[in-house]
């Protein structure tokens, strides 16, 4: 006879959650869902709020201020562990689970597991319509969860409790597979939370969730493997794939047995020494010329572990008209791309065996040898921009402030922003140094470039979620995040919660006076600057009258503050942020340093990227002689 337990719906949703384990990339077991992020309401307060009192001690549950910023956080603590462990978001029905929509697409957007655990309308209606819920004239079964049903990988309402027995091992799945990865949402009405059911003993007993290994289909590989040594010009691009594979060390295997140039992608980013003589430097729109143009000049390109976005590909305008392309990647979906020759496998098990299969065909050794002098070239470019050659004295630039940043940070630090100009500073700037492997072996990765939505605010909340996270894998590092006042602006309240939580970081406020990287878009496109910079925005405040305190904002909230608002100079820059780091760590709170800096100082990769630009403006020129180079389906 099967032995039951007799739960309540959340009761029960928790402790499966509780008897869930991952393995890290050494065989480490650690929690698959290590806390929780709450925000409660009378959606979830009582039922699902209940059962996570009675597990506090084993599952903490974290108090946020705002729903989507704890979702957020919850998103960038999954990609700070290379996907490994999943945090789980609840709020109460109507506009707090509304606002983890946007969580939700962005990891959707960039693979990232999370779990939503959002309160629901009642089953039995009796109440209806109750507060907060929006009443769909036509169908009753509808609410404001189903909002979530575009931006989440797996999606359920859990209408009867016995209905957790079927749908949970679907949520593990979506969760840990490198294919389906990305966010689970699990609407609980708020009555079905308070009821009991006998539920299998089985189902809380530990489950261990090891990442799959897929292996390539041999006859797949052997097409890519003579596809590669045809070539005189091949390069090899890693992606976000490489990094929650922990596949650099594979990658760069191949590449140095075989002479085989690398370049990253945003996703992709420090998994190779920036010094590796066959290390290109970063790709795309906001990358560098020396990638850019190996890129431009390649034969057969191996994309391993990347959706070739447009600002990898440079809105497919940045590969040779004749390239062949070999996608390596877990999704199938992703791997098909554009008529891609596909192998379809996990990228460290893939790389290895293709590895071998190459057996001991080289590049043409002038192929390889050019990459030292481009990047050499793209060096001497940002140096010139971090000693602000030919800039004006009056501001810091974005080059100067990555600068400080990058010269400070260690082997054990992490990185990360989302949007604005920054994306471009740390993708195409930023020199990795040694890959330092943490506890637990991760990816080795020390950045989150979130440049998959490019959600403002992100880059604010993440700091908090990527904190939690490697304060147990890099116990000796630091998280700095760096964003622009139009970002601190959108989302700056959980610079409370990680103070009050106790979460040490730093982030680096850089005021440029609105939302400059799109007025730079607009005006270079021919538009006049509109509705983007605050000057150019309507209202008395345009004139500066009215201007935000942005160190004694963040100093309300909390966190301590280091202000240089006041000074140009690099020098003072670094100070500051030496002495941000020592509060961060001593004070066991975040840390904040604010500067001002120039409007127009993004570096620039020579790449294009395609907008809808109207004929009436100059920018049209440009779309309509780059549209007749964009490859639309490969040969």
């Amino acid at each position: 006879m099967t032995q039951t337990v007799r739960l309540t719906t959340a009761q029960a949703l928790v402790r499966w959650m509780l008897a869930q384990r991952s393995e890290l990339l050494d065989g480490t077991e650690v929690p698959l869902f290590p806390g929780v992020f709450a925000i409660f309401g009378h959606g979830n307060v009582l039922g699902l709020g209940t059962a996570l009192y009675d597990v506090r001690d084993e599952l903490p549950t974290w108090r946020a201020q705002n729903e989507q910023g704890m979702a957020l956080a919850a998103v960038a603590y999954a990609r700070a562990v290379d996907r490994r462990q999943v945090m789980v978001a609840t709020t109460s029905v109507g506009p707090g689970a509304l606002n983890m929509v946007t969580a939700a697409g962005l990891a959707h957007a960039n693979r990232l597991p999370v779990l939503l655990l959002p309160g629901d309308t009642f089953t039995s209606r009796a109440p209806d319509p109750v507060l907060q819920q929006v009443e769909h004239f036509g169908d009753p079964t509808i609410s404001v969860n189903d909002a979530f049903r575009p931006v989440a990988r797996y999606f359920d309402r859990i209408t009867r409790p016995e209905q957790l027995i079927s749908t949970l091992p679907q949520v593990a799945r979506v969760l840990t597979d490198p294919a389906d990865c990305g966010p689970a949402v699990l609407a609980l009405p708020q009555d079905v939370q308070a009821e009991e059911f006998d539920f299998p003993a089985a189902m809380f007993k530990t489950t261990l969730h090891r990442v799959p290994r897929t292996r390539p289909d041999t006859v797949d590989l052997d097409r890519a493997a003579q596809v590669l040594q045809a070539a005189e010009r091949p390069l090899l691009v890693l992606g976000g794939g490489v990094r929650y594979s922990g596949a650099a060390a594979e990658a760069l295997a191949l590449a140095e047995a075989h002479r085989v140039p690398i370049v990253e992608t945003v996703a992709g980013r420090t998994l190779v020494p920036h010094d590796h003589p066959l290390f290109g430097g970063a790709l795309g729109i906001i990358g560098s010329t020396s990638a850019n143009t190996l890129a431009a000049q390649a034969d057969v390109i191996v994309a391993v572990g990347t959706r070739l976005q447009d600002f990898t590909t440079s809105s497919w305008t940045g590969f040779h008209e004749a390239v062949q392309i070999v996608t390596i990647n877990a999704a199938r979906f992703d791997a098909v791309k554009h008529g891609a020759l596909a192998v379809v496998g996990d990228a460290r098990a893939t790389l290895t065996e293709l590895d071998s299969a190459l057996n001991a065909w080289t590049s043409p050794t002038a192929w390889a040898d050019l990459v030292p002098d481009l990047k050499g070239s793209w060096d001497d470019h940002v140096d010139a921009l971090r000693a602000g050659d030919g800039q004006p004295e009056s501001l810091l630039t974005y080059a100067q402030v990555t600068g400080v940043v990058n010269d400070v940070s260690t082997p054990d630090d992490y990185v990360l922003t989302a949007s604005g100009g920054m994306p471009g500073e740390l993708h195409g700037g930023w020199r990795t140094g040694e890959v330092k492997h943490g506890l637990g072996a991760t990816s080795g990765a020390t950045m989150d470039l979130e440049y998959g939505f490019s959600c403002m605010g992100y880059e604010v909340v993440a700091p908090w979620g990527a904190a939690m996270a490697r304060e147990r894998t890099h116990p000796e590092g630091l998280v700095t995040s760096i964003f622009g006042d139009g970002s601190y602006l959108m989302l700056n309240s959980e610079i409370y919660s990680a103070a009050f939580a106790g979460h040490p970081y730093v982030a680096v406020l850089c005021d440029n006076g609105g939302f400059a990287v799109i007025h730079r878009l607009q005006t270079n496109q021919g538009a006049d600057g509109f509705n983007n910079l605050l000057a150019d925005s309507r209202g008395p405040g345009a004139d500066g009258s009215v201007h935000v305190d942005f160190a004694a904002h963040a100093a309300s909230l909390g966190a301590h503050v280091e202000d240089v608002r006041d000074s140009s100079d690099v020098a003072a820059l670094r100070a500051a942020y030496v002495r941000a780091r020592e509060a961060a760590r001593s004070q066991r709170r975040p840390a904040v340093v604010v500067c001002n800096v120039q409007q127009s100082s993004w570096t620039e990769a020579g790449a294009w990227w395609e907008t809808g630009t109207p004929k009436s403006l100059s920018g049209r020129t440009t779309l309509d002689e780059a549209k007749t180079r964009q490859l639309r389906w490969l040969s």
